[in-house]
């Protein structure tokens, strides 16, 4: 959950960017990281493990403004996506304000999506979560490629809570900031003492 830092007049929130091992993740934190301004964010850090590579970084976006005088920080992480690192999963969610859950759109991708949003669903509820709580945006990621399934079979197989959804190509940019800006503005309406809609 949100931390207010009073002296620095900041509160910090945590964004989880969850989904199957090269789904996307990793592509989407790079984007942001790159098209936002230098003096408001710090370093990208990355935690390898054998395969995948968790990261982090912390920001002030531009279009989300203030609350009550404070500005709103968001920390933006990615799991490992596969499951061998579960526990390092479980340790990332911890504190999360909201989840961008990236999902890999090709055809032979599909069980592992409906694998990892269940994994999803399943460490958020062990952590006290109610997922129908929490900011949820889902991303399905890599409409470009050929193999890619149509949006309505993706949103009948992921999509169960309606959650605002976006197509994305990341490694264009597209569906990116929309993610993005969509899941900290359900943020932000939660700490001004409003519901999702």
């Amino acid at each position: 959950m949100s931390f207010i830092n009073y002296n620095a007049k900041e509160i910090h929130c945590k964004i989880v960017y969850y989904g199957p091992s090269l789904g996307g993740k990793t592509t989407n934190m790079q984007w942001i990281y790159h098209k936002t301004q230098s003096q408001d964010k710090s370093e990208m850090h990355t935690l390898p493990t054998a395969v995948e590579r968790t990261m982090f970084f912390d920001f002030y976006p531009l279009e989300v403004g203030t609350i009550r005088d404070f500005k709103t920080r968001f920390h933006l992480y990615t799991v490992p996506g596969q499951v061998v690192y579960d526990a390092s999963r479980k340790l990332i969610l911890k504190g999360l304000d909201g989840v961008i859950f990236v999902a890999d759109s090709q055809e032979e991708r599909m069980e592992e999506n409906i694998q990892s949003f269940k994994n999803l669903e399943k460490n958020l509820e062990q952590q006290g979560y109610d997922i129908n709580e929490i900011p949820l945006v889902l991303q399905y990621n890599k409409r470009d490629l050929p193999s890619a399934l149509p949006i309505s079979d993706l949103r009948t197989e992921l999509n169960k809570y309606n959650s605002p959804d976006f197509e994305g190509t990341a490694h264009e940019g597209k569906g990116v900031m929309e993610s993005f800006i969509t899941t900290s503005k359900s943020i932000v309406t939660i700490l001004k003492g409003g519901a999702l809609a």
